[in-house]
């Protein structure tokens, strides 16, 4: 019985049976739920515990609790899957080499949509360009690790695909934990293959501009080799 789980465990159990609730049901952003009542009975849980589950759901925006309404399937609040994802404690114990393999996965994965909606919206160019100017008038640690993160974060953004905007917080762990790596003396390389990449990108070159980022990522891991 569901009951005899401690209640911190159980109402992860019940927000992941409501969460496949709504999948198997093909719910939609907006579609009632059945009541607090008829859930909990289904599920065989109590009024509270069932509480303590939609509660956690609301705050991602999977729910929500509507006055006359009762509940209803919400949309994903991707700013909040961020800041959760960026907070939880598990991420910053993920090794310096799942960080780098993580962000070639997700940042190679992105440019064939970045080069296809820059062909499309020019602005995409200009706004990461502007970035990579700004990085050339860095003058401090803090302020180039700033704005680094503030690139590959849009690199990101560029592709349209909002789910992954989820994921651009591991960016910032990422700096964090290989911060003493970035030296001054690479700074100019390191916005040299920036720039090199935008302009593949923008001449639809994929292929060299993958290429291009693969050994930018990875240049961490030597800097990690030798500290």
């Amino acid at each position: 019985m569901l009951e005899t789980v401690p209640r911190s465990k159980l109402r992860d159990v019940v927000a992941d049976r409501l969460k496949a609730f709504i999948v198997e049901g093909n719910l939609k952003s907006g579609d009632r739920l059945p009541t607090e009542t008829e859930l909990a009975t289904k599920f065989g849980v109590s009024r509270l515990s069932l509480r303590e589950a939609t509660k956690s759901l609301e705050f991602l925006g999977i729910v929500e609790a509507k006055p006359g309404r009762g509940l209803t399937v919400g949309s994903v609040n991707m700013e909040r899957v961020t800041e959760y994802l960026g907070f939880h404690p598990a991420l910053h114990d993920v090794s310096p080499e799942e960080l780098i393999d993580t962000r070639v996965l997700i940042e190679t994965g992105v440019l064939p949509h970045v080069a296809r909606r820059m062909k499309r919206d020019d602005t995409l160019y200009v706004k990461l360009n502007a970035i990579n100017a700004d990085l050339r008038h860095a003058r401090s640690l803090a302020r180039w690790v700033e704005l680094d993160i503030d690139f590959h974060r849009e690199l990101i953004c560029a592709s349209g695909l909002s789910p992954l905007m989820a994921f651009t917080d591991v960016l910032a762990v990422f700096f964090q934990r290989f911060r003493e790596s970035v030296k001054k003396a690479e700074w100019s390389q390191g916005i040299d293959s920036h720039q090199f990449i935008l302009d593949k990108l923008k001449s639809g070159r994929v292929r060299e501009a993958d290429q291009e980022l693969r050994t930018h990522i990875e240049s961490h891991r030597e800097r990690m080799e030798l500290h």
